[in-house]
């Protein structure tokens, strides 16, 4: 590494020798630099929930801390940290100085210029040592490439949410409603300023509101397949159409138990199995409306109300401990036979 006087706009300048190459179709630098280097000119670009950019898991410092005290120990070392130079990031430039070989210029004040596709947690707490590190840095990568290669890397590691991968493949998707509806809907759930879920899915990123996240974007996902497998609502109507009926189902959910809704911990509406139990039982309810009903928010109070206060959603009531698809199972069979039992007592008192 050398660090030269020149001339023009890169006055000062920190030039890396590196080999060149393709990772399959990839071209990539090879190199070696100094771990506070590396730290002072890259960033992870963690997912900001609040504005929807960024793609990243949260940090963890613990794992960092693990990794700062393995690095410095004898004999330790380490696979290739895996960066991108961002192609509308200035202050850098490629040269070919021979066969194989390039030179990577850095302006001194450049700033962070490089994303840490694969080393978050390896970089996170080196900013001070002078460790050095094996790297691999792409070249211009576009923030969707960048995207595609860090899911494929991670897409099995221990730490990344599943939130996290769903909301990758939302943005990779070609036609999210169409390839993806589940997602689709889930997360118009989470931004939809009417929906009760509005800001309250857990994507796996960071955020500085709606701090109470009441379920993950895996959850909700995965109960929205049940009720479009259960439903075959997209048959007959639109991906649009259907998360309408969603939202207005969840709408009139928190309208019909407030006090259960604005209290997620004591209550199970907003946790795992009452997610899917509850999507389970709005199935129930889109299949039993006639030929032309309004599925709106007051279809579904209208019909949540003749059963749902005779349910005990607390978490130390009958449904208390419910797990695993074996739990959800019970929770749906509980409230559908309390509903039953409730219309039973109507038509008897009529």
């Amino acid at each position: 590494m050398q660090i030269l006087q020149l001339r023009g706009a890169m006055a000062e300048s920190i030039w890396l020798t590196c080999s060149t190459g393709v990772s399959v179709d990839r071209p990539v630098l090879l190199g070696f630099a100094p771990a506070k280097l590396l730290h002072r000119y890259s960033f992870a670009d963690v997912l900001n929930e609040d504005t929807g950019l960024g793609y990243q898991r949260r940090f963890n410092s613990q794992h960092s801390q693990d990794f700062r005290r393995y690095i410095r120990q004898t004999g330790a070392s380490t696979i290739p940290l895996t960066l991108n130079l961002r192609p509308d990031e200035k202050g850098w430039k490629v040269e070919n100085v021979g066969p194989g070989q390039a030179r990577l210029e850095i302006a001194l004040d450049a700033g962070k210029i490089m994303a840490q596709v694969d080393c978050q947690h390896r970089l996170g707490c080196l900013e001070d040592l002078d460790i050095q590190l094996p790297f691999m840095c792409y070249v211009g990568l576009s923030l969707k490439e960048e995207m595609e290669v860090f899911s494929t890397i991670n897409s099995k590691a221990k730490g990344l949410s599943n939130s996290l991968l769903d909301f990758h493949d939302a943005h990779l998707a070609g036609d999210l409603a169409k390839d993806r509806p589940e997602i689709f809907i889930a997360l118009h759930l989470n931004n939809d300023p009417d929906s009760p879920w509005c800001r309250q899915l857990d994507l796996g990123g960071e955020s500085t509101s709606g701090m109470t996240r009441r379920a993950s974007l895996r959850t909700m996902q995965k109960a929205i397949k049940r009720f479009l497998n259960s439903t075959r609502s997209l048959k007959t109507r639109s991906p649009e159409t259907v998360t309408q009926i969603v939202v207005s189902f969840w709408r009139a959910v928190a309208e019909v138990l407030p006090a259960q809704w604005s209290t997620p911990r004591k209550h199970i509406l907003t946790k795992g199995v009452g997610v899917y139990a509850l999507m389970d039982i709005a199935a129930d309810l889109y299949n039993e409306a006639e030929d032309g009903a309004k599925l709106d928010r007051g279809y579904f109070v209208n019909r949540l109300a003749d059963f749902a206060y005779d349910i005990d959603w607390s978490t130390t009531g009958r449904l208390k401990g419910l797990g695993g698809e074996g739990g959800v199972n019970e929770a749906v069979e509980y409230i559908r036979e309390t509903r039953k039992r409730s219309h039973l007592k109507v038509v008897s008192n009529g």
